[in-house]
């Protein structure tokens, strides 16, 4: 498969740039855009951290905790 190939040539670098890229494009979106901004900021910030925990959970768990 040709994703396949080219995601096994990534190194950490190109992940965390990926990464990067991401967050900047997503805040680069709600500053022009008005609409995306005020849903942003109408969303409780809880929200976001339930977000951030179960995005992190697996990776944490295969990394530090699975053997």
């Amino acid at each position: 498969m040709f994703l396949g190939k080219k995601v096994k040539k990534m190194d950490e670098w190109d992940v965390g740039l990926i990464k990067l890229s991401v967050a900047a494009f997503i805040l680069f979106v709600i500053t022009i855009w008005p609409a995306a901004l005020s849903l942003t900021l109408s969303i409780s910030p809880w929200w976001y951290l339930i977000v951030f925990v179960l995005a992190a959970a697996r990776p944490f768990y295969r990394i530090y905790i699975k053997k």
